[in-house]
């Protein structure tokens, strides 16, 4: 049933843990109760922010429009052939409760993306990707609400436009639609992707052999190591990795190394780029572990900003733009935000 709320208080709903107030507030369970707070008059003129998780947000201030969350629920194994399984889940079913629906199942491909905080919908806009795995492998489709007409499409692939944590929802299509549900096409038999980060260390130190090997053991690894390294945002307020990982020339790459020979760098195939982790480069001028007030760089992980209290969204985004600073003055490279700033 469709509650539109006045002055609700957004710190139990974003992650960092920001104080901050929306003006209206409705939690949406139902794409149709959506398309009737769509076509409100009272509301109908009023800015909207759609949230889910609210994992991926700082706020620099209160929402003097509406917070719409969206709160879809439900898991469908759509069909399956020989090779595949075609799984659907709605925009507000927890992402992590979703990679563990499937691995469970046997449906393959999602776990080296267990434990991302954040919901099934804002998957897709962002590409969301970890340990060697971006969205955009196992995608299938999406339905979207169009907000001016109320009518719902079917996105394709191809017309998701997917980048590296982009997608046309950022972009050309920025606040035209809301994702209701997102359908993926999931592997019978798995393809491991154990490669990345310390995935293999991890399943060493676990026991697991190439004989044991399993989807469910490399989520359990991928798991381990995130626990291992990123704050629990109950206990510190944070968003995960705040920035994202820059992809430069492969000749200004070399460059850099001549000078930091332990540089690490990753070549993107089909291109002559280079993607640098973030995190290092942070690390390197000096920012693991900094605290001033109550904002912060983790000092496990350089690439997450936390909140250990009642720092405001500004004094975060402020010690962001130092970060941008300084890396870019030390290396000539521009890192830009992952996290949506509102």
């Amino acid at each position: 049933m469709l509650n539109v709320q006045s002055n609700v208080s957004l710190k139990p709903y974003n992650t960092f843990g920001i104080h901050a107030n929306a003006r209206y507030w409705a939690e949406i369970q139902d794409p149709a109760d959506l398309q009737t707070l769509l076509h409100l008059n009272e509301y109908v003129a009023v800015p909207k922010l759609i949230l889910g998780g609210g994992s991926n947000l700082l706020l620099t201030g209160d929402v003097e429009g509406m917070v719409i969350r969206m709160n879809i629920q439900g898991i469908e194994l759509v069909r399956q052939d020989e090779r595949h399984y075609w799984v659907k889940a709605g925009a507000g079913v927890n992402w992590h409760e979703f990679v563990m629906y499937c691995v469970k199942r046997g449906y393959a491909g999602l776990e080296n993306l267990s434990l991302i905080p954040g919901t099934v919908g804002a998957a897709p806009m962002q590409n969301i990707g970890a340990y060697g795995v971006e969205i955009e492998q196992v995608f299938e489709s999406l339905e979207a609400l169009n907000r001016q007409t109320g009518e719902i499409r079917t996105f394709t692939h191809a017309e998701c436009q997917f980048g590296y944590r982009e997608s046309v929802f950022k972009h050309e299509l920025r606040d035209q639609y809301i994702i209701t549900s997102v359908t993926f096409q999931l592997d019978k038999t798995p393809t491991f992707h154990t490669t990345y980060g310390a995935i293999a260390e991890t399943l060493a130190e676990m026991g697991v052999t190439d004989e044991t090997l399993s989807i469910k053991a490399v989520s359990d690894a991928v798991i381990r190591i995130r626990r291992s390294k990123l704050p629990d945002p109950a206990e510190i307020g944070n968003a995960g990795s705040f920035f994202k990982n820059p992809e430069i020339p492969k000749e200004q790459f070399e460059a850099l190394r001549q000078e930091w020979p332990d540089m690490p760098g990753y070549p993107l195939a089909d291109t002559d780029r280079v993607k640098v982790p973030a995190g290092w480069l942070i690390e390197r001028c000096g920012w693991k572990g900094y605290r001033t007030g109550d904002a912060g760089v983790h000092a496990r992980q350089a690439l997450v900003l936390v909140n250990y209290g009642k720092a405001t969204g500004h004094e975060i985004l402020a010690l962001a733009h130092e970060v941008q600073r300084s890396v870019g003055e030390k290396f000539g490279i521009s890192i830009n935000p992952e996290v949506n700033l509102f």
